[in-house]
Parts: C-alpha cells; sequence; structure tokens
C-alpha cells in the first residue's frame, strides 16, 4: 500500500527551501526529505516552484465572460459599466450565469486560482444573481472555496429595496456584507450606507468587503467612515476595503491622517491593478491618474494589502485570463513595486496576504495544512512574477484538478482535455 497518495518530489518552496510534500487524503502529510517514500502519483518538480495556491479576494462572478452583450463599453468608463451590467441582469437567466462562472472556474483552476471572493449584485428584486453564484459555490466546491459578498451595485440607499435586498441574500445563505457607499445619492447617504451595513455586519457575525472610493474625486472619503464604524461596532480584522482609488487624488496631509485610522481598525485594502488603471482618470486629459491606491503607504502602515482580478471579460473590462501573476505583474508596475523585496511581495501579495484577508482555514504549505498547491515552471516567486509561466499541476484538496506536461501545449482541468484561453471569442 503507497504511504502517500500523492508525492511531490524535489519543489522549490516559496522561502527557496527544496523539499518533497507527502500529500494523505486532503491533508499535506509530510514536508522534508522523503527518500524511499512511495505513492499513488508521484510529481517530479525538481528545479519548479511549488507554492500555496493563488487566491483572489475580490470578482465579480455573476458578470464575467459576459462581454460583448447587450453591446460593448464604448466609453471605456465605471458608469457605462454599471449601466450595461443593469441592462445584462435583468435578461441573463440563472443557467446561464452558471454556465459562464462555471467556465469561468476552469479558467481559475488551470491558473491555479482556487480560492475566490466574489460580489454578488443584490439589486434586483428577483435576486437571479444570488441563486446562480449560491448553486455555483455548491458544484464548485470540492475543488475550489467560493465566498459570496451580497453586493448592492446601484446603492443600499440609493434603490427602494436595495436594503431589503441586502439582507434576503444574506438569508439565502451569502457570507460577507458588502456595499457601494461613494456610488449613493449624497456623500452623507454614502456615511450612512456604511453605518447600516456595518451594523448588520455586526449583528449577524459577518465580515465587511465594502467597494469604496472607487472614483478619482478626492473628497470621496468613505473608508475613513468605514474605520470609524469598524472601531465602534468591534469589527477589527473583519473588514476590506476594495479599491480605495481616492486616496490617489487625495492631499498628502489628509492621507497622513487616514492611514493610520485604518490600520488602527484593521482593515485591509484590496487595490485591482487591472481593472483600476483601465477604469480611473477617464475624465482626465493629461497628465492622467491611474488611479492605485496607495499601497506602499499603506503596507509600511502595517495595513494587510492584497491584488485583487475584479473582471474577466464583463461590461468592465475586455481582457483577462483568471491568471493572478498578471494581477502581481501588473500591480508592481503600476505601484513601482520593482526592489526584489517588493517584487516578492507582489508574489505575497496574490498567495499569503489574500489567503489572510480572505480568512481561508488551513492555507499555506505545511504539515498538517490543506493538500492545495501549484507547481510552477519557474525557479523563484520573483520568476514566477516576471514570466506568469506555465501551471505544471495544480493540486485541491488532495486532488490534482489541473496538470500540464513541460513543453506540451496540451492541458487537462479536472481529468478532461481543455484550453481555456481560447474560449468566449467576441467578434
Amino acid at each position: 500500500m503507497a504511504e502517500f497518495d500523492i508525492l511531490v518530489t524535489g519543489g522549490t518552496l516559496p522561502d527557496g527551501t527544496i523539499a518533497d510534500i507527502g500529500i494523505r487524503g486532503g491533508t499535506i502529510a509530510a514536508i522534508g526529505t522523503l527518500d524511499g517514500s512511495t505513492a499513488g502519483t508521484t510529481i517530479d518538480a525538481a528545479g519548479d516552484l511549488v507554492a500555496p495556491p493563488f487566491v483572489d479576494p475580490h470578482f465579480h462572478m455573476d458578470a464575467t465572460l459576459s462581454y460583448g452583450t447587450p453591446r460593448i463599453n464604448a466609453s471605456g468608463t465605471l458608469l457605462e459599466g454599471i449601466d450595461l451590467w443593469g441592462e445584462l441582469r435583468e435578461i441573463a437567466t440563472v443557467d446561464e450565469m452558471v454556465n459562464r462562472a462555471l467556465d469561468y472556474c476552469d479558467w481559475a483552476v488551470s491558473m491555479g486560482l482556487l480560492a475566490i471572493r466574489t460580489h454578488v449584485d443584490t439589486t434586483p428584486d428577483h435576486l437571479n444573481t444570488v441563486t446562480a453564484m449560491l448553486e455555483v459555490r455548491e458544484r464548485v466546491k470540492p475543488y475550489l472555496d467560493l465566498q459570496l459578498v451580497a453586493f448592492p451595485q446601484d446603492g443600499f440607499l440609493r434603490t427602494a429595496t436595495g436594503a431589503a435586498n441586502v439582507v434576503r441574500a444574506l438569508d439565502m445563505g451569502v457570507d460577507i456584507v458588502g456595499g457601494i457607499p461613494h456610488f449613493e445619492r449624497t456623500m452623507e447617504d454614502g456615511r450612512a450606507s456604511v453605518r447600516a451595513l456595518c451594523e448588520i455586519a455586526a449583528e449577524r457575525g459577518l465580515p465587511v468587503d465594502m467597494h469604496c472610493d472607487e472614483t478619482d474625486d478626492p473628497m470621496s472619503r468613505h473608508i475613513e467612515t468605514l474605520a470609524y464604524e469598524t472601531q465602534r461596532l468591534g469589527l477589527q480584522g473583519r473588514v476590506a476595503g476594495s479599491h480605495l482609488t481616492s486616496m490617489h487624488s487625495m492631499d498628502n496631509y489628509y492621507v497622513s491622517k487616514l492611514l493610520p485610522l485604518i490600520a488602527e481598525a484593521e482593515i485591509a485594502a484590496i487595490p485591482n491593478p487591472l481593472i483600476n488603471i483601465v477604469l480611473q482618470g477617464r475624465h482626465d486629459s493629461y497628465p492622467k491618474r491611474r488611479g492605485l491606491t496607495r499601497v506602499k503607504e499603506m503596507q509600511a502602515m502595517g495595513i494587510t494589502v492584497g491584488w485583487g482580478q475584479d473582471c474577466v471579460r464583463d461590461p468592465w473590462y475586455s481582457l483577462g485570463t483568471g491568471d493572478m501573476l498578471d494581477v502581481a505583474f501588473m500591480g508592481l508596475h503600476v505601484a513601482q513595486m520593482t526592489s526584489p523585496e517588493e517584487m516578492r511581495r507582489c508574489f505575497d501579495m496574490v498567495t499569503q496576504h489574500n489567503a489572510a484577508i480572505m480568512h481561508l482555514d488551513g492555507y499555506g504549505i505545511a504539515e498538517g495544512k490543506t493538500a492545495s498547491l501549484v507547481v510552477l515552471d519557474a525557479g523563484d516567486p520573483i520568476e514566477a512574477v516576471r514570466l506568469r509561466p506555465d501551471r505544471l499541476a495544480v493540486i485541491s484538496k488532495g486532488r490534482i484538478v489541473a496538470q500540464k506536461n513541460r513543453n506540451d501545449s496540451r492541458l487537462s482541468i479536472n481529468g478532461r482535455p481543455a484550453s481555456v484561453r481560447r474560449r468566449h471569442k467576441v467578434s
């Protein structure tokens, strides 16, 4: 009888250690020199980076892979994207949203992305979006961890049933409380929405992940209110602010006050570099703002910052592959994180830091942790960010879910042939 179900031999861990990894059941049973061990399946990872799986803490799966429906975003702006999505969500069926999302999950798995937090629009009273994403969460559970955020896209207070529908979605089984205060009718309504949503989270014992200040307006300062409410309600460590793009345009003196408040409240930050630099600055001529929040400054304050994907081929973004290394690569450039330590940190941001933001249990490569990992055709984390290399093997919860032979264009996902990058062409 085999000692291990899977044995990964000779791989280089992110810290530079070369080790064998023995997997039994859904758990990492041993790490070290495992010469003489037997296994049902052995993966030779000599010369390859063996890392914990990639994690995306910010996505919109109900809209993914819908690019071009009902039409293309001609202006490329956030607001036209919201309008387009508002049309699409009324004609998209539950089955269609489920199928698109499952296709995207195939993309994710092929890239070693095994945990995703997706915002689910709760604006329409039919809540087909919620029904669809709850089904997707159940169907991908064996190989991908999916967290759902109740997201009132058109406003918690701005729409007549915005507040009621968030509560309905949570009652249906959505995990996290979301919001969009900068899209409310007034700054005061934005502040009131933050207060009310945080109170809902506190009452239910749920986390908060809020689209916050996704605008070029330097006076959009709802992150300040979010920090205050987090402290008032004892939500420290359970709250994330996504985007925070207005901080790109804020006065430096105000930011010097703001950052300690965010750190004190233990709020995590989730910038989305691919999307932020595409959508922001659309009203500028030159100089043109690019909208990425103050990543390095927040990290220097001890704030946990992770990179998010946000969108793939939807009303807001026409590109994307589900590869979190693409996200890290873009973030590295826009945040000017080019020292060796900073480049390495960008890799950690799409693995360990994002896992911390999502509070993933059993994450990491250590004995007793969940047996989820990815083997990359790269020697170390910096090379992985530079090359965005092939994923030679992806193991999820003790099972090989995607595998590719070195120098071979063929890919298999969950045991079936796939060519995920060629799907969903739009002419």
